[in-house]
């Protein structure tokens, strides 16, 4: 009976095959429920790109933009959140972002004078951490001793074998008063003999002059130990006379007289091997020392 009212009446049939099929969607979301409940629901995590090492150079504070929308956008994010924490007024520590990634800095950021004078400190402490000293000025210059600076003396001391300081003219054994002529003619043979030698140089040709002037083996003033024959080339050939003593040469010579030694007190020539005709010193002569391209004997 009851099949033939479904043959007549179809549409009740659809009807109820319907809701017998929604029975069933319901009774399965319900078990899927249950199995479920109690676990947190699985959340995709986000892609970020790897913060790259700190730039070389002034950082460019704006993101550029990324290759592709899947880097530009973690990159917005992570960055705004670097800036809110660190880039605060005062703070020491900066974020900087650019197209190879994003980092912290130390200092003003803000500044690319402070950025470079804090490199060239970096490179200095560098500098002076090498050598244990502190860095050098470029250009500075580097006094050799205090005598350079120091007016010259107007008496010279001495004992039998040693030319004294003036701090040392207790011992002296005998003096010899220094005249204006006189300081400017050593100051002339100086610069005649040694014009292109090293400062040390320069000092020791006065050191040789002034040892000649302490010897009893040669004459007692400067004048005459200057001007004796065939000793001093520059007195010969007439360039003594040409020359006007540079202002190394004036300290040079006023560090000798003050005591200052590049050569012993028994040093009393000196030559160059390159330039002399008469090698004569050179092989009956003690050496001492060379400087420059001057020979040192005694």
């Amino acid at each position: 009976m009851v099949m033939k009212v479904l043959r007549q009446n179809r549409w009740v049939a659809l009807l109820i095959g319907a809701l017998f099929v929604s029975l069933s969607l319901i009774s399965l979301l319900g078990m899927q429920s249950k199995t479920t409940e109690g676990k947190e629901p699985k959340q995709d995590m986000p892609k970020f790109v790897m913060a790259a090492p700190a730039p070389e150079g002034v950082p460019d504070l704006y993101v550029k933009a990324a290759s592709t929308q899947q880097d530009r956008e973690p990159v917005n994010i992570l960055s705004s959140i670097v800036f809110q924490e660190w880039n605060k007024p005062g703070s020491k520590v900066h974020a900087f972002s650019n197209g190879k990634g994003i980092g912290l800095a130390s200092g003003n950021i803000n500044s690319k004078a402070s950025l470079k004078t804090a490199d060239e400190k970096k490179k200095a402490t560098k500098s002076q951490a090498a050598d244990g000293k502190p860095a050098k000025q470029k250009g500075t210059h580097v006094v050799k001793s205090k005598a350079e600076s120091l007016s010259p003396p107007t008496t010279l001391f001495f004992t039998r074998t040693n030319t004294l300081t003036q701090d040392q003219k207790d011992k002296a054994t005998w003096t010899y008063d220094l005249s204006a002529e006189e300081l400017l003619l050593l100051q002339k043979i100086v610069m005649a003999e040694a014009e292109g030698e090293p400062y040390e140089g320069k000092v020791a040709v006065a050191n040789v002059v002034l040892n000649r002037l302490r010897s009893a083996n040669f004459p007692d003033t400067i004048t005459d130990v200057i001007y004796q024959k065939h000793q001093f080339s520059p007195v010969a050939n007439g360039r003594l006379k040409r020359v006007k003593p540079n202002e190394e040469t004036i300290k040079s010579v006023n560090a000798a007289l003050h005591g200052q030694k590049e050569v012993k007190d028994d040093t009393y020539f000196f030559l160059s091997l390159k330039l002399a005709q008469d090698l004569t010193v050179h092989h009956s002569r003690t050496f001492v020392k060379k400087i420059g391209n001057h020979s040192f004997y005694k």
